[in-house]
């Protein structure tokens, strides 16, 4: 479904992803993992078209993206849920919805479109907060919020750039169930970002580690399930207590409502802008 041959990009004139190949089969998770400043990010804003690939292609469905601005490779399917989580702090949930709903513009099977009825039935908590304003919202209620905004583009492929960053365990489970709902459930073919490896290995049926912008190893998800300790010898990180895994999946947290923890600081849109003074 996603395929990146080679692909190589940075900025300012200097390289900081060096011939990435990697592929995503339709209708599963493939888990990007590394340390900070490890090219994650950039990697992800190469693929959605917001940084161009110096060298290398990046293809969907056979049709082949590279060079395409970001609205176009939008348009063919694919679809972003930030790092950050980047939401209007001025706008109410409903507000984020009817503007990110359309029709879109690839071909989408019968009865796969998503509309803000289904994707409220994926994420009910948004129902109950469809008058709030986005910087009202806890850390994981926005993080549904933009998840919400990208499944409305019905997209063919979802990026997802470190979905878990600054939530509690039990959100970490929480979004570790959705994603593995997507694909399983609806089919969605999905690539993360993350730098937590027991996270990826919880939902990923593939799980490549990212250093220094260069693809050092690549795991299957089963394998890395088995053996958490694969992934951390892979990052030369301490090996996880045995417990690990099974926290990253179940987001146990002692019964606690997972979408009530106050979660990260709200984040507004890069320049905090609201789109309605646009």
């Amino acid at each position: 479904m996603l395929d990146l041959t080679g692909v190589t990009a940075g900025y300012g004139g200097g390289t900081v992803v060096h011939g990435v190949d990697l592929t995503v089969d339709a209708g599963t998770v493939h888990a990007v993992v590394g340390h900070n400043g490890a090219g994650k990010t950039t990697l992800v804003h190469a693929v959605a078209g917001l940084l161009p690939c110096s060298a290398g292609s990046v293809r969907l469905a056979g049709d082949d993206l590279t060079g395409r601005p970001a609205h176009r490779i939008a348009r063919a399917g694919v679809g972003l849920v930030p790092q950050g989580r980047r939401v209007f702090r001025r706008l109410t949930v409903a507000e984020h919805l009817r503007l990110a709903e359309r029709r879109p513009r690839h071909s989408v099977p019968a009865g796969t479109v998503w509309t803000t009825g289904r994707v409220l039935d994926l994420l009910p908590p948004l129902a109950g907060r469809l008058r709030q304003r986005a910087a009202t919202l806890s850390g994981g209620e926005q993080q549904m919020l933009a998840l919400a905004r990208a499944l409305l583009g019905s997209p063919r492929v979802l990026l997802l750039d470190e979905p878990t960053e600054g939530l509690s365990p039990a959100l970490t489970g929480l979004v570790q169930r959705l994603v593995t709902t997507l694909a399983e459930d609806d089919g969605m073919t999905v690539l993360l970002v993350s730098p937590s490896p027991g996270f990826a290995a919880s939902c990923a049926r593939t799980v490549s580690v990212l250093t220094s912008g260069r693809v050092t190893g690549r795991f299957g998800g089963a394998e890395v399930r088995a053996d958490p300790g694969v992934l951390h010898r892979a990052l030369d990180l301490a090996a996880p207590d045995s417990g690990a895994l099974a926290d990253a999946g179940s987001g146990a947290d002692g019964g606690a409502d997972p979408c009530a923890d106050g979660g990260a600081e709200p984040v507004s849109d890069p320049a905090g802008r609201d789109p309605r003074s646009r």
